[in-house]
């Protein structure tokens, strides 16, 4: 693993919540690192096929990343306002999934399943107010 690529992991490994490539970009120069927008898409790309991060969609299509805290398939359960994230097993899942794919002749199945919902701290912020 590149220098640059660990130093992404470990931007990400110290942030809470899922951030974009723009953001880690943006804080590792503020850091004082040396490096370029491309090398940040490149790390964060390598990191996600080697499965050491977590990439989810946004509801506008950006990307957005996280490191992982389980080595296994797993999703996420994700706040609409602070961004928490809470990664879930999802036995269900899996066998629907594999069921699905089944029955229309599919193999070989995968599947991403994010859950968007508003939080606990954030939920009893806006009751309050």
């Amino acid at each position: 693993m590149t220098n640059r690529r660990t130093a992404v992991r470990e931007m990400l490994r110290h942030s809470d919540g899922f951030r974009s490539a723009q953001d880690i970009y943006a804080q590792m120069r503020a850091d004082g690192a040396k490096i370029g927008l491309t090398t940040v898409y490149r790390a964060l790309q390598a990191l996600a096929e080697a499965g050491q991060i977590d990439v989810l969609r946004t509801d506008d299509g950006e990307c957005v990343y996280r490191a992982c805290a389980t080595g296994g398939h797993h999703h996420h359960l994700v706040c609409r306002n602070c961004g928490r994230t809470v990664e879930v097993a999802g036995p269900d899942v899996e066998r629907w999934a594999d069921a699905v794919g089944a029955e229309h002749g599919f193999t070989a199945i995968t599947h991403t399943v994010e859950v968007f919902g508003t939080c606990a701290s954030c939920t009893a912020v806006a009751s309050a107010g």
